[in-house]
């Protein structure tokens, strides 16, 4: 198999697994063996080192999970990790080997890299951060090389042109998260009423829409439907939009990718956020309409409303307290939160504390479960 064989066969996986995470650990072996990995771990998080706030997490040995490393890790060593500060320091997108993010006295005395690196087999390893949404931050971290004699050219080719997608995976990953669909089917996701839907044949017209989507498209503010073709408002919108959906259709026999863009709209509202991620289609279907590309559309003037009350009285927070709980089961993150109330970071962190405190748990995802728990069933 080439190289470029098997970075067409991650690209279809991190496709599937976009809409069904439990398909990350097939794409976390695909990734493995393409690139010649021991190990992968993916994660995103915000906030100071002292309180991740984790949204997704996972050690995957050539597909297999290791919730035991990542346990060990983040209550033992992820609070000692010297590296932490000069890796969020870091440009987005460099790639760097993990040793060179500890001094040369720290090579010899961290327990992180001598005990935690050593058993999660990545001394050697390589990482890369990579800038989220609502300023939170991927980290995609490589394990050593299966090789003995360390990275090859090839190898750090190969994990550069996956960057950009596992960044696009994450990024539609949150969105369907935030829309409360963590695992989904083409067909399932257009009853979903909390984010926008379109199918798209390949020849980019449309295909089914759901009633979130329809609403958005009739008022025409950002994007509208023309003669079953999507539009933007503006002309830079709508050609960003055509090489957006020409990257997840091509008709050159190039590979099919996924992609995001923020669209304006001629209110005061702000921009809709669009993902469009290809869908495979049969080779020989014999010219039928089939769903090409999916395109996820989410309006954040229109997010889920969940009323703060129910959460204070279920939880027994104070208004202050269940308020920053709501907001951030609604998407918003710390800056967000921080810039609405015209506190600062530590004052909302320091609230989130509290919560954690009252309710025995320790990190922001365990609080967005608890607070999306009671909307669906309070």
């Amino acid at each position: 198999m080439t190289d470029q064989d098997a970075f067409e066969r991650i690209l279809a996986s991190l496709h599937v697994a976009m809409l069904d995470d439990t398909r990350w650990p097939a794409t976390s072996a695909l990734i493995d063996e393409a690139c010649g990995l021991t190990c992968n771990a993916l994660w995103v998080d915000e906030g100071p080192k002292d309180d991740i706030g984790l949204l997704l997490l996972g050690f995957f040995y050539r597909g297999q999970r290791r919730p035991d490393l990542e346990r060990e890790y983040l209550e033992v060593y992820h609070p000692i990790n010297e590296a932490i500060p000069r890796h969020l320091q870091l440009p987005e997108g460099r790639l760097v080997l993990l040793k060179d993010l500890f001094t040369p006295e720290e090579l010899k005395t961290s327990l992180t890299y001598n005990e935690a690196y050593s058993r999660m087999n990545c001394q050697n390893g390589l990482s890369a951060l990579l800038d989220g949404p609502g300023g939170s931050h991927m980290t995609w971290s490589l394990g050593d090389p299966a090789a003995t004699d360390g990275w090859g050219a090839s190898q750090i080719t190969m994990v550069k042109g996956l960057m950009p997608h596992i960044r696009q995976f994450v990024r539609v990953r949150q969105a369907l998260v935030r829309a409360q669909t963590r695992n989904t089917t083409l067909t399932t996701l257009l009853d979903n009423s909390r984010i926008g839907v379109l199918h798209l044949d390949r020849r980019g017209r449309i295909l089914a829409v759901n009633d979130r989507a329809r609403s958005i498209l009739q008022r025409g503010d950002g994007l509208s439907d023309s003669d079953g073709v999507l539009r933007a408002s503006t002309p830079e919108d709508n050609s960003r939009l055509d090489r957006l959906l020409d990257a997840a259709l091509p008709t050159s026999g190039a590979v099919a990718v996924s992609g995001s863009m923020l669209l304006g709209r001629s209110s005061v509202l702000p921009p809709l956020v669009v993902h469009v991620k290809p869908v495979g289609v049969a080779q020989h279907d014999y010219g039928a309409r089939h769903v090409a590309a999916l395109v996820l559309i989410v309006d954040p003037s229109s997010q889920h409303r969940i009323a703060p009350a129910l959460v204070a009285k279920t939880l027994g927070l104070t208004p202050a307290e269940s308020q920053v709980a709501v907001w951030l089961a609604e998407g918003k993150s710390v800056n967000e939160i921080a810039e609405a109330t015209g506190r600062s970071r530590d004052s909302i962190y320091w609230h989130l504390k509290q919560i954690y405190r009252k309710r025995h748990i320790s990190r922001q995802a365990d609080l967005v479960r608890l607070v999306l728990s009671i909307t669906q069933f309070g």
